[in-house]
């Protein structure tokens, strides 16, 4: 397991996670919580893949996006997209993209 999941998983069993607008709005449609959504990336075994953005918006011009696809305990497949915050002196992981269902 990457040191990058290990260190997600731990802010997601802290309670140290968020969601964007956009997240919300997804797993509102999907019927998805924001437990189901911690569920699964607590039973990721793997990141599926690691994206570079940039955006002239962002103080910072690139980040790194997290893509994982993993299960809810119920087996539900979820797809969530996040990145690595620190606030406070603590790393957050951030939905900042998407949490929904994966097809």
């Amino acid at each position: 397991m990457s040191d990058v999941l290990i260190r997600i998983k731990r802010a997601v069993l802290a309670g140290r996670y968020d969601f964007s607008a956009k997240a919300n709005e997804e797993m509102e449609r999907d019927g998805l919580t924001p437990p189901e959504v911690a569920e699964s990336i607590l039973n990721a075994a793997a990141i599926y893949k690691t994206i570079r953005s940039s955006s002239r918006l962002r103080r910072r011009r690139r980040e790194y996006l997290h893509v994982i696809w993993s299960t809810t305990l119920a087996g539900r497949p979820v797809y969530s997209k996040g990145k690595l915050v620190a606030e406070g002196g603590f790393e957050t992981y951030y939905f900042l993209v998407s949490a929904k269902r994966a097809e």
